[in-house]
């Protein structure tokens, strides 16, 4: 094997591995799939406080309540309140793991300290409650996003359009789709209601598409996308503003095989996203703008919206039917829509953590794979995506 092609495998492999080591805390199941561990927090919230204001007759307003993941935050200026409080265990309130009662700044002597924070964040509906790393993300991920960035599998038919500066010999093709990649939480700062809030995160994944026809399964193209996701989420409202990187490298074999004219693909752009959901559906709709761009003619704005349908997990089973639409248009094609559908079922572990995705899957518009962004490229074919 020629010393360039030995060292662009062993650079690629490395990438690969840092991705999927990235990716391994994971996101658990979105937003919407983690309804239950919030009608939980909800419910226990509502036991302490009948507790507080009905049998030890706490006056209302005069504290504050948080519940999230099972662990109950109290808040109180009255010292008079807290000197024997008991433990979370001895409460009888099913599901609460712990307790943690603390005096807020009016009697430590630091009451502007603490005032300043809801001035600065009430609007956004954020408490004082932090967390590093926090597993998930609140921005839901895209189900039938081409790009989001995940672990999958899909074998797929592609039928290539013949625009371009890129062409094959055929223009059918059965491909081989790859994905490794998951976005991992840096930072959150909590909401006043389980599940809101405002979190860092950094995300990453390399696409790769294989022609399954070739005597090798040629790999023919692999993009790499890395970004900072900033994700808020109040209520069924959430939104995601992402600066993210992307290259594209054409694979050895096929450069070898069929000496295209390459193009240098990579940019730097800025995403907004906001969503909503109602009920066992969901609606986003948004927009990017390219930063800086090679080539430089490559035209800088762009649409995307979708619409996905969740049928919730049952109290007897450890699944739900789901899927989505997703469009988006490009400035540089003449603001054509290009489409992706999936749909499908999700299987879920006991403890909802782990899950795994079979998705039938069609898309039509201009290819979403790096240097091929000129070229058509219809596909159909179904895929398996894991979660965690």
């Amino acid at each position: 094997m020629r010393p360039e092609i030995t060292h662009k495998l062993r650079r690629s492999g490395f990438l690969a591995v840092a991705v999927c080591f990235l990716s391994y805390p994971g996101t658990p199941a979105q937003a919407a799939d983690l309804q239950g561990s919030s009608v939980q927090d909800a419910y226990i919230a509502g036991q302490l406080t009948a507790i507080l204001e009905r049998e030890w007759k706490w006056p209302p307003g005069s504290y504050e309540l948080l519940v999230k993941d099972g662990i109950a935050y109290i808040n109180t200026e009255s010292a008079s309140l807290t000197p024997s409080f008991p433990e979370a265990s001895t409460l009888g309130v099913r599901g609460l793991v712990d307790l943690h009662v603390q005096l807020s700044a009016a009697d430590s002597g630091n009451t502007q300290a603490r005032q300043s924070v809801p001035r600065a964040y009430s609007f956004l509906g954020l408490t004082e409650l932090t967390e590093a790393f926090p597993v998930g993300d609140l921005f839901a991920h895209l189900i039938a996003d081409p790009k989001q960035p995940q672990l999958f599998a899909s074998m797929r038919k592609y039928e290539i359009g013949s625009t371009g500066s890129i062409t094959l010999e055929t223009n059918r093709v059965t491909v081989g789709a790859v994905g490794f990649g998951d976005t991992f939480g840096l930072y959150r700062r909590d909401g006043s209601a389980p599940g809101n809030g405002l979190q860092v995160s950094i995300s990453a994944g390399i696409f790769a598409q294989f022609n399954l026809d070739a005597e090798s399964d040629d790999l023919v193209n692999a993009d790499y996308v890395v970004g900072f996701p900033v994700s808020y989420r109040h209520g069924q409202h959430s939104a995601r503003l992402r600066l993210y990187h992307q290259s594209s490298h054409l694979g050895d074999e096929f450069l070898l095989n069929y000496q295209p004219e390459r193009i240098n693909l990579s940019y730097e752009a800025l995403e907004l996203l906001y969503s909503y959901d109602w009920n066992a559906w969901r609606g986003y709709i948004g927009g990017e703008h390219i930063i800086s761009i090679e080539p430089a003619s490559f035209k800088n704005n762009s649409l995307h919206g979708g619409v996905e349908f969740r049928s919730g997990l049952g109290h007897k089973r450890r699944g739900q039917w789901l899927g989505g639409i997703d469009l988006k248009s490009y400035e540089e094609h003449d603001w054509h829509v290009d489409w992706s559908l999936k749909a499908g079922y999700e299987f879920n572990a006991a403890s909802q953590a782990q899950r795994l995705r079979i998705l039938a899957e069609a898309y039509k518009g201009f290819s979403p794979h790096g240097q091929f962004y000129n070229t058509r490229s219809d596909y159909f074919g179904i895929g398996f995506y894991f979660g965690y």
